[in-house]
């Protein structure tokens, strides 16, 4: 879809407001036609002593009615052009945001935040800026145009008005020629400040990272530079913008004098009044407002098609994940995963080859094995994050496609390695999927997950704010705020991607002793490389590249020795290690 396809199809579902700033504007152009014209009569007559006293003050009264009712249009076309345009602005953001949040990992893999994060902001409001003040400007410089031109020739001289218009052609070359190389600036603009957004986002994400490699100088550097850029590329962009003006001042000021010229020898010729060269010369300075719109209307234009390039291109996306499943609510029960097969982008091994697995409903099971061996993986395909690129995944006897992704993630409470807290307080982290929840199931999940201690010891306690991403909680206190978080949601299947590994292995114990005890019904897969973690797992599998290697109970998988089973071999090595710590 076109800019100009946008904004068609806006204008319709808001005709009303658009149609009455239209029928303002039209008022305010005749009544701006009518002035010059009037005053030129007014001007006439007091040559020829025609006009004084009662008459004349009656006059000048209409000439003051139409400044005041000229102004007050003024002010209604604004308020009911600007409401309608504010609400693309908001639509668009709406669409975007939920075009972002329906997108999978794979999107977010080729695009960067702080760009993202642009898009919301300049592009859409250089797009509003089309819609709103462009649109109308556009409407209002050419329907004055049309009345001035038509009033000069009829109403005046035509003689006139085809020298005053002589220079036109030239105008019209040259808003041409510096349209063209504006939108390509103003969309290099866009994208340097796109760049410049995303830097400082990565900076601030990262800062205590930056702070502890000594690399502040080196960050400020490379801020530095994406901001000159960004700089040099909106200068440019504003100097083919400002190129328009002394366009329009060259034609203007050839256009007064050529009329000036041939108005001065009819005058002499007695052709012409001095009042209808008055109005005459009225009606050129109301040319001024159309050719300043004109070159104003294009560069909102072309900043807006700029920026629509670059927001339709998010838009138009294709999601990687497709939400066409009928089932709208989870059918609790096994999951079965069959045959999987999965490759990621620009892998060149699977990480995933011929997995299957059978995890009966309310069962634990653990998920272990070296680092890429693909356990992560196959959450992710549970979570329908990315697609199995063969084999299947079922829950309660239903293919994992058929549900809606609104229902299958409703179905899933998810605590990965890195959870992700708000500018909230703990309170307001906790109970994110539940909002309703109440203080005391709040405090419950709390000590479920072995954090409610922790969080009395805060300055506010529960009502402590986290700050942007938890940073005034440390590693542990994170993972299990998303743990209780988790349990709160009351998700039939809880995952857990090396949820425990910022805890301690006191805490550890404790939390999955809770999970036992509270498990009711639930089923849980625990992706962990603590071993102790899924010890008392009814089932527990080793994945090797993306193979099943062994499968069974703890006490099964180390009874096969080191030296014929992974898990025995890690298991002893863990815990040669823990009694090291331990002494």
């Amino acid at each position: 879809m076109t800019l100009a396809a946008l904004i068609r199809t806006f204008v319709r579902r808001h005709a009303a407001a658009y149609g009455t700033a239209a029928v303002m504007l039209v008022g305010i152009a005749v009544l701006t036609v009518w002035l010059p014209r009037q005053i030129g009569h007014l001007v006439d007559a007091l040559v020829a002593r025609q006009l004084a006293g009662p008459a004349l003050w009656r006059e000048l009264g209409w000439l003051l009615a139409a400044g005041v009712a000229i102004y007050l249009l003024r002010v209604g076309w604004r308020i009911r052009l600007y409401a309608a345009a504010y609400q693309m602005g908001v639509e668009l953001r709406q669409r975007l945001y939920a075009r972002l949040a329906a997108q999978g990992p794979r999107f977010f893999q080729t695009r960067r935040t702080g760009d993202l994060m642009a898009l919301a902001t300049n592009d859409v409001d250089a797009v509003e800026l089309a819609a709103g003040e462009a649109l109308l400007a556009g409407f209002d410089g050419t329907l004055t145009l049309v009345l001035v031109v038509a009033t000069m020739a009829i109403g005046v001289d035509w003689r006139l008005a085809a020298i005053a218009l002589l220079p036109f052609p030239f105008m019209a070359w040259s808003f041409a020629w510096i349209s063209r190389h504006l939108h390509d600036r103003s969309k290099e603009a866009l994208e340097r400040f796109g760049a410049l957004n995303d830097h400082v986002q990565e900076t601030l994400a990262g800062v205590r990272t930056l702070r502890a490699l000594g690399l502040e100088a080196r960050s400020s550097a490379s801020f530095s530079e994406l901001a000159g850029q960004a700089a040099d590329a909106a200068y440019w962009s504003q100097r083919w913008e400002a190129r328009y003006e002394p366009a329009v001042g060259i034609t203007l000021a050839t256009s007064i004098s050529l009329s000036l010229a041939l108005g001065g020898w009819l005058v002499w010729h007695d052709e012409l009044t001095i009042g209808q060269l008055t109005s005459f010369g009225l009606y050129l300075t109301q040319l001024i407002w159309p050719m300043f719109a004109a070159g104003w209307v294009l560069a909102l234009w072309q900043r807006g098609r700029a920026a629509w390039t670059r927001l339709h291109t998010v838009l138009d996306e294709p999601l990687a994940i497709d939400d066409d499943g009928s089932v709208a609510s989870v059918q609790p029960g096994e999951i079965v995963l069959r045959d999987l097969h999965f490759a990621y982008p620009g892998t060149a091994h699977p990480a995933l080859d011929g997995l299957s697995l059978h995890v009966p409903a309310g069962s634990t099971l653990g998920l272990v094995g070296p680092t890429g061996s693909g356990k992560s993986t196959v959450l992710r395909l549970l979570l329908r994050q990315w697609m199995p690129q063969g084999g299947e995944i079922r829950w309660g006897d239903v293919a994992l496609p058929d549900y809606t992704l609104d229902a299958l993630r409703a179905g899933i409470a998810w605590v990965p390695q890195e959870p992700i807290l708000f500018s909230a307080t703990v309170a307001e982290n906790i109970a994110l999927g539940r909002p309703e929840a109440s203080r005391a199931q709040i405090e419950a999940v709390a000590e479920l997950a072995a954090v409610h201690d922790d969080i009395l010891r805060l300055p506010q306690g529960y009502d402590t704010p986290v700050g942007e991403r938890g940073v005034t909680l440390s590693g542990g206190q994170r993972q299990r705020v998303a743990i209780a978080r988790a349990l709160l949601a009351d998700a039939p299947l809880l995952l857990l991607d090396d949820a425990l590994s910022a805890v301690d292995t006191e805490t550890e114990h404790r939390i999955l002793s809770h999970l036992r005890d509270q498990r009711a019904g639930r089923t849980v897969i625990v992706v962990t490389h603590r071993l102790s973690a899924v010890a008392d797992a009814d089932r527990i599998a080793v994945l090797r590249h993306g193979h099943l290697a062994e499968l069974g109970t703890h006490a099964e998988l180390v009874a096969k020795g080191p030296a014929h089973g992974w898990y025995a071999q890690q298991w002893r090595i863990q815990q040669l290690e823990a009694s090291l710590e331990h002494d």
